[in-house]
């Protein structure tokens, strides 16, 4: 499991580093005020996330970097750099098939809440989150990150 703590350290990272780089200019915390949470996530939506999220995995693992910045979301495009699709690949089982195991919202530390979905390895019996993918309302990946290791 320590190779998959590597896996997705690289777009952890660009996560951490996208959230942190997000203005808050503006921001106003309003207690008084009720949060609007997003709708739940439609069939097509989730589908639409599913199958970049395999073209990306898939374009990984034969370094097709036309495609994966095709799939990622403009604001990390830059911030991924060949190293960190380097260390996605080495920690990706190419022979193993993903398959989602949970589906909802990740919310940044602006408090935008985007698509997220979970992924284990199908087939397995005991269900643990292997990684967990936050995308944009168009269908772009914005990170990658491991899944926990106590669930």
């Amino acid at each position: 499991m320590n190779s998959m703590k590597k896996l997705f350290l690289g777009l952890m990272i660009i996560s951490a580093q996208l959230m942190f780089a997000q203005k808050t200019v503006g921001l106003k915390a309003d207690d008084g005020m009720k949060k609007e949470f997003p709708a739940k996530l439609t069939k097509d939506k989730i589908n639409l996330f599913n199958d970049n999220f395999y073209k990306f995995i898939a374009a990984v693992q034969v370094s097709d970097r036309k495609t994966i910045d095709a799939l990622l979301a403009d604001k990390v495009k830059e911030i991924v750099t060949d190293d960190v699709l380097k260390k996605v690949k080495e920690g990706v089982d190419p022979e193993k098939k993903f398959e989602v195991l949970k589906v909802g919202y990740y919310v940044s530390m602006d408090g935008v809440s985007h698509p997220n979905i979970k992924y284990k390895y199908a087939g397995d019996p005991a269900a643990k989150e292997v990684v967990s993918a936050v995308f944009d309302n168009d269908g772009k990946i914005v990170g990658v990150m491991p899944g926990k290791k106590d669930q």
